[in-house]
């Protein structure tokens, strides 16, 4: 053998030695990943396994005998019909239900997409309380189906571990008496079908401890009267996109509510808040042509305000005071906003911040209502505005130029001014030169506070 053969198989043979470390060869590296894993404790897989999807998760149980019933442990389960075969899906999720063992199913969320029935979703719901969950989310979207499925009523008379329940699409809620969710703090109804009035009040009294209801309402006149009675709701959300008048319309008694958020509003016969008083924050959009409500004279104890709706389309409450408010949001993409700005600086003395926004970069020209100079500086310029914000201002305007010259030369304690101008389109580039110089002309004015950071920003659209 030549010194270097020998030198080759001397190196050969440490590699050898080095690889068997341990009595395990090259070839056996990946069995020793495998038990590594299979080696961790059974919380943790059950936590690797909860960031997978559940039907992902339930197929480890063929690796091997230890992987067997880890998934039964998940704490959440998600199941999607067009993930199954439509013929055994109700049988399939009902078998993986009745197999879990973990004490209890802290979520279930079912999306039903082809046509089923009653008895099926009634078996699965039946099987998840029984199995003490929860959270569940229900969505149901039969394909080629005449009407609704009709949500077991019969499984709402007592129950005491559901906390949040949320049903979308083609239900219909034609509930028993009496219906007892002890434990239900969050409840959120989108495009659900309720049979009657009294439907709506058997759900909501059953619900003694209900924190936070959402209800979406679209093309949907199932009930006139949707009436909120809940004394201990703290946050409500209605959207109603029916955009149609029609008879009817919200009664509101939550004597505990602190949010409120309405959104397309149009065409009701009325929407009456009777019973507010710990309002503190509300977001209010699209509303029209409501012939009986009161909605912003209920929002006067609220500290924080998003309007975008126009004064010409709701009653704005002459002589009461927005004492609280101390941050007003308000969209300038509806005809009259600058009059509603005019109405709700005047109406909030200790208001200190002031947004105006166009989400939409939407050119409104509104001469019926311009802005004028009011008599008296409202008392928020004088003493408590600090910050102002405009996002989508026009500064070519004079309607906008006059109220912006205005804020800055009055907002004694303004700390930081933010304008930003609609974007501008390539094709328009000599407009951008002439808007900078209209915004430093602007920046020379003079300003009530010394201290005021000026923030002018105008840019093109492919700057955004």
């Amino acid at each position: 053998m030549t010194k270097k053969a020998a030198q080759c198989k001397t190196k050969t043979q440490l590699r050898v030695t080095n690889c068997k470390i341990g009595g395990l060869g090259m070839c056996n590296r990946g069995v020793v990943s495998e038990d590594r894993i299979s080696e961790l404790l059974e919380p943790l897989l059950v936590d690797i396994l909860s960031s997978l999807p559940t039907k992902t998760a339930i197929a480890t149980s063929g690796l091997s005998r230890s992987w067997k019933s880890i998934w039964t442990m998940l704490p959440n389960l998600e199941f999607d019909s067009c993930h199954y075969n439509h013929q055994t899906f109700s049988e399939d999720v009902s078998r993986t239900l009745i197999l879990h063992k973990a004490p209890v199913l802290e979520s279930l969320k079912l999306e039903v997409g082809y046509k089923c029935d009653a008895m099926e979703i009634g078996l699965l719901v039946g099987i998840a309380f029984a199995r003490h969950v929860r959270k569940l989310v229900l969505i149901v979207f039969s394909k080629g189906l005449v009407g609704y499925v009709k949500f077991p009523g019969v499984l709402c008379r007592c129950n005491n571990t559901l906390e949040i329940l949320e049903l979308t699409g083609t239900i219909i809620l034609d509930l028993p008496s009496p219906v007892c969710f002890k434990s239900l703090k969050a409840l959120k109804l989108s495009y659900v079908h309720f049979k009657d009035e009294e439907s709506v009040s058997k759900l909501l009294s059953g619900c003694p401890i209900l924190e936070d209801l959402v209800v979406n309402r679209f093309r949907n006149a199932d009930v006139a009267t949707f009436t909120i009675a809940l004394p201990s709701l703290h946050r409500l959300t209605l959207e109603d996109q029916h955009y149609a008048n029609r008879a009817g319309g919200y009664l509101i008694n939550a004597p505990s509510l602190k949010y409120l958020n309405i959104n397309g509003f149009d065409g009701l016969e009325f929407c009456l808040i009777q019973n507010a008083p710990e309002l503190m924050e509300a977001k209010v959009s699209d509303v029209y042509d409501i012939k009986n409500e009161n909605i912003l004279e209920t929002l006067i104890q609220a500290k924080r305000l998003s309007l975008d709706l126009s004064p010409l389309k709701v009653v704005f409450p002459i002589g009461k005071i927005f004492y609280q408010l101390l941050s007003l949001e308000l969209h300038t993409n509806k005809y009259g906003w600058l009059y509603l700005l005019s109405l709700m600086l005047d109406s909030s003395p200790k208001l200190q911040i002031l947004k105006l926004t166009d989400p939409y970069h939407y050119h409104n020209k509104d001469s019926r209502f311009g802005w004028s100079q009011p008599k008296r500086v409202p008392e928020c310029l004088l003493f408590h505005l600090e910050t102002f914000e405009w996002i989508g201002y026009e500064s070519q305007l004079e309607d906008e130029k006059g109220m912006a010259t205005y804020i800055l030369k009055n907002a004694r304690c303004l700390e930081k001014a933010t304008l930003s101008t609609k974007p501008i389109e390539s094709k328009e580039l000599d407009k951008l030169e002439k808007r900078r110089q209209m915004l430093y002309q602007l920046a020379t004015e003079v300003r009530a506070s010394d201290s005021c950071h000026l923030v002018l920003d105008s840019k093109t659209a492919y700057e955004r």
